[in-house]
């Protein structure tokens, strides 16, 4: 009966450990962010309207994600928020004729996004009568803002969180996780935890000092292990997926059913009128349509980039 039991407990402990590797949050283990050898497509993080993380005197979870963004290498990262407020400062004194001769700052040189990532908390109404964070503050914040923290309990020191990746082109929402966490995922932090390290150091660092920030943390790496697994394995790519950017005609011209002027002419074109690049270019002709279907080659002198 004893090495029944024996063997029993060992069993039951086995089990344990195999359950708490399987876990995104294994006990006494350090968590990890993902990574990728080849880059997604380029990113800006945007943070959500609602400024939750106001109430709980966290700062933007922007530079929270912002951090798991960077050590994956999943994605480049495009700065949107302070450091594009201090570029356009930059660039507006190059504009102004400021700078020395060589300078090289000018209009065409930045990067567009191909996706923003929106770091939310799951949106849940105030049911549990003061349990959650929007029960407790509704009555203070407005009932509307108090149901949108619903997603984060201080009483129970848990967090339920979603990522949300749209594509800026389409604006397709491609890939959708969410996140959750408890106080006692924070077993492995042992007080703070070296994890925690790199957040204060990328302007977050309240999600690394204080245990509901910290929650919080634990809750959107959960949904960005879900959101990059999803990412790397969906059949999109932001630049090929989309049609080209429309056309409007700058001067009249003619449409022709090959790319050369003495071709059939398909349709007499006006200026101000929109064209839909297919992408084909042959030397000076681009192949477009227009918005009853027709299809035809226009030489790209006669129209610009829609604005």
């Amino acid at each position: 009966m004893q090495k029944l039991n024996s063997r029993i407990a060992a069993g039951v402990a086995s089990a344990a450990c195999l359950l708490a590797a399987s876990s995104g949050f294994a006990a006494n283990k350090e968590p990890e962010i993902p990574t990728c050898e080849k880059k997604i497509g380029t990113l800006a993080v945007t943070e959500p309207e609602n400024k939750w993380w106001r109430a709980l005197n966290l700062e933007s979870p922007e530079a929270l994600i912002k951090v798991f963004v960077s050590k994956s290498k999943c994605f480049t990262l495009l700065d949107r928020g302070k450091g594009m407020s201090a570029a356009q400062s930059e660039r507006q004194l190059a504009s102004s004729g400021e700078f020395r001769g060589g300078s090289n700052i000018g209009k065409g040189q930045m990067k567009a996004a191909d996706y923003v990532l929106v770091p939310d908390i799951v949106n849940q109404n105030a049911r549990a009568g003061g349990k959650n964070f929007g029960g407790l503050l509704g009555g203070v914040i407005g009932g509307a803002a108090g149901a949108v923290i619903g997603g984060v309990s201080l009483k129970s020191k848990t967090a339920d969180v979603v990522l949300t990746l749209t594509d800026v082109r389409s604006t397709e929402q491609v890939a959708l996780a969410e996140g959750h966490a408890k106080k006692t995922d924070l077993g492995w932090a042992g007080g703070g935890g070296a994890f925690f390290g790199a957040f204060a150091a990328g302007g977050a660092s309240s999600y690394a000092n204080t245990e509901i920030g910290q929650v919080v943390t634990m809750a959107y790496l959960d949904a960005f292990v879900k959101l990059v697994h999803e990412a790397r394995n969906m059949d999109h790519d932001a630049k090929t997926d989309n049609v080209s950017q429309s056309v409007t005609m700058t001067k009249p011209g003619r449409m022709y059913a090959e790319p050369n002027i003495k071709s059939k002419v398909v349709r007499d074109l006006d200026p101000g009128m929109m064209l839909y690049p297919s992408g084909e270019k042959q030397e000076l002709f681009w192949k477009v349509s227009d918005e009853l279907g027709n299809e035809g080659w226009v030489p790209s002198t006669l129209f610009q980039l829609a604005k």
